[in-house]
């Protein structure tokens, strides 16, 4: 429903148009034809809103891999700054936590995810390259290979 407040606050000029193109045939047409066109331009308007919540949905997944990779390009600069600082702990169960004065990482070896706390809140970011740099570096600071 929200992708509805959305179609009008953006589309409100194709909604003035429909109910325009209504009120002509309403005043002009005095038939059945009259409802058949009022019905194509509602049905026209309902399918042009539909598509419309299908774009809002491509654009809303396109902005969150954005955010999520600005924000994973800002916890590496800061955790690359407290690298010197980071501390290793190595659970029993195998897994590790890596902690900066900002930045905490949570994984176990061999997954291709790592849980990363930033700034109070947690996401799930793929274990790349630049991620087993930062846990290795960690492990080193800490005497532990």
């Amino acid at each position: 429903m929200d992708f509805l407040m959305d179609f009008i606050q953006e589309r409100w000029y194709v909604i003035a148009g429909a109910l325009i193109a209504l009120f002509i045939v309403v005043k002009v047409v005095k038939t059945v034809i009259k409802w058949v066109l009022i019905a194509a331009l509602l049905a026209g308007l309902y399918f042009y809103g539909a598509s419309y919540k299908d774009q809002l949905i491509e654009l809303g997944s396109t902005v969150g891999a954005q955010a999520a990779a600005e924000l994973k390009t800002q916890v590496v600069k800061v955790f690359g700054d407290e690298i010197k600082e980071a501390a290793y702990k190595q659970q029993a169960d195998g897994s590790y936590t890596v902690t900066t004065k900002s930045v905490r990482l949570d994984g176990k070896p061999g997954e291709s995810d790592i849980k990363v706390t930033f700034m109070n809140r947690s996401f799930t970011v793929k274990m790349d390259d630049v991620m087993k740099a930062l846990v290795d570096q960690a492990k080193k600071n800490a005497g532990v290979q």
